[in-house]
Order: C-alpha cells, then sequence, then structure tokens
C-alpha cells in the first residue's frame, strides 16, 4: 500500500512518535513507543533484539501503529501492517539518524555495551488518517 499524503507527513516529518503494537505469545497485545521514519513506501524503526517487541515480530510479524503529530495531537495516522524486514546490519547508523531527528543529537546517547540494533521495515496493509 503506498505511503502517502497526511500519513506520509506524519512518519517522516516531525517528532512524531508511534505506538506500536504487536502480538504477545499468548495473543495479549504489547505496545511501546517507537521513532519513526520512511523508505520509500515502508515505515522502519529500530530496537534491539533483545527487546519483547523484536521477539513478538520474529514470531507474528503482523503490527499496528498509531502515528500522531506532536504539534497536533488530533492529526493521526492508524497503520496496520506487517513486518518484511529485520536486519542488523546498517542498525547503529539508523538509530543514529532517528537520534538526529528526535533528538537532535550526532550519536544515539544510550547504547549498552553488548546491544545488539535492529532496524525493522514495515508494509503498510491498511493506513486510515484523521485530522
Amino acid at each position: 500500500m503506498k505511503l502517502d499524503g497526511l500519513a506520509r507527513r506524519l512518519v517522516t516529518e516531525g517528532k512524531n512518535f508511534a505506538a506500536l503494537g504487536t502480538t504477545m505469545a499468548d495473543g495479549s497485545s504489547h505496545t511501546g513507543i517507537v521513532w519513526i521514519d520512511a523508505d520509500g513506501d515502508r515505515i522502519f524503526f529500530n530496537t534491539e533484539l533483545k527487546r519483547i517487541k523484536a521477539k513478538n515480530m520474529k514470531r507474528d510479524p503482523r503490527v499496528s501503529m498509531a502515528v500522531w503529530n506532536a504539534e497536533n495531537p488530533y492529526q493521526q495516522a492508524m497503520i496496520r501492517g506487517r513486518v518484511v524486514e529485520m536486519k542488523t546490519e546498517g542498525a547503529e547508523e539508523v538509530i543514529d539518524r532517528l537520534a538526529k531527528k528526535y533528538m537532535g543529537l550526532e550519536k544515539f546517547p544510550y547504547n549498552q555495551p553488548g546491544d545488539v540494533r535492529v532496524t525493522v521495515f514495515v508494509e503498510p496493509d491498511h493506513i486510515m488518517t484523521v485530522g
């Protein structure tokens, strides 16, 4: 599905956070906040392999996202999709790029020794916008 209009602006412009929903092994939901951007029509974010969201997405690639405008939270995009790629190669550079976008810093300041970062790419299946 094409990522355009308000949904694209919310994902790519400004410091707009996304609430990411994944499914736990027992079928219950898990939600966490992530920094996002886009690569073409795919949405991407970065996490650590040890995080529960990474484990959930490896097992079940279906995800949902709610993205809202930090300046006007009544502008929103609700996105359902699936993880189409998870890669560790280049993930350190991606988290630094997102730190620049969201924090204005050249380097992500919270990496710990032994952290293994992964960039997750989501292909949207359904997009609904408000505002």
